[in-house]
């Protein structure tokens, strides 16, 4: 059942998977996408390895607030809010749900809002895993059919938005893995049934270009992290993914091959395992730390 709570001065849909007892772990989804593209088994089986999930739709997808006003900023316009304000909007959702902190997984240009809230609020990142992502556009362009797909332009009606979304993974996805056209084709139908608004989805393009490069502010983390990112990715390159590693001290760099721009059904355990590793040390070492440091 999709909940909703009040951050940062508008509201936020989400779900949750697992005890509020174990370990949470907050999941930020990317462009365009909602709470409902983490597929539900996944989002099981990271509960399964001890964590409280929370799943959500950023601002101007799904069921959360979509800001209407600000209307709909062409390529490259001037963006109506920032990556960081979507980051606190990820602080503000902890706070409903009365987490100080918790672990954060970012896909995408969710990779690029746990980023920034690493940056903003570090006390309340455990964790960073960014996946698919990079710390800046310029570090990791798209490919000429990556970009073609990007850009399409919006679809007139559900079986048109279906068609698009199937076109479109067929590009960016994962080559080396089988194409799951039955669950992209339910994916995509679901979410245009819960808000279509190709107008929210060009606000937050115009964010991620607006928001500058964030290396040099990921220096200065000083936190567990784990990079994941698609040797086959032609949306976000794998040059996003090291840049990503190489910034963050200390940052595990996990990449697999035949990998693109989603998440395939057969590396979920192994996906599922780094994360939960990482969350394991992460909070072991948390407990070993003097109480001024946590």
């Amino acid at each position: 059942m999709t909940l909703r709570a009040p951050a940062n001065g508008i509201e936020i849909a989400y779900d949750t998977f697992g005890s509020p007892g174990d370990r949470p772990l907050l999941l930020i989804m990317g462009l365009a996408s909602q709470l409902i593209h983490w597929d539900e088994e996944f989002c099981r089986l990271l509960a399964g390895r001890g964590h409280y999930v929370v799943r959500f739709d950023n601002r101007d997808v799904g069921e959360s607030t979509h800001l209407h006003d600000a209307g709909s900023p062409g390529f490259g316009g001037e963006a109506p809010y920032l990556l960081s304000d979507m980051a606190d909007d990820a602080a503000g959702l902890l706070d409903a749900l009365d987490l100080a902190s918790a672990h954060v997984v970012g896909v995408s240009m969710g990779g690029m809002i746990a980023q920034t809230l690493a940056i903003r609020h570090p006390e309340r990142v455990r964790s960073l895993t960014s996946i698919m992502s990079t710390p800046s556009p310029q570090a990791a362009p798209p490919t000429e059919a990556a970009m073609a797909a990007l850009m399409s332009p919006p679809s007139p009606d559900r079986e048109a938005a279906i068609a698009r979304a199937l076109e479109t993974w067929k590009v960016i996805g994962s080559p080396g893995y089988p194409f799951d056209g039955d669950r992209i084709a339910r994916v995509a139908g679901a979410g245009y049934d819960r808000a279509y608004d190709p107008s929210g989805v060009a606000r937050q393009l115009a964010a991620i270009i607006a928001s500058g490069d964030r290396a040099p502010l990921l220096r200065e983390l000083s936190l567990p992290a784990l990079v994941i990112h698609g040797e086959e990715d032609q949306l976000v390159p794998l040059s996003g993914g090291i840049a990503t590693a190489e910034a963050v001290p200390g940052a595990r760099l996990l990449t697999f091959p035949g990998m693109g721009h989603d998440l395939p059904r057969a590396l979920w355990p192994d996906i599922v395992g780094a994360v939960s590793d990482l969350t394991a040390v992460a909070d072991a070492a948390g407990d070993l730390a003097p109480a001024a440091e946590r």
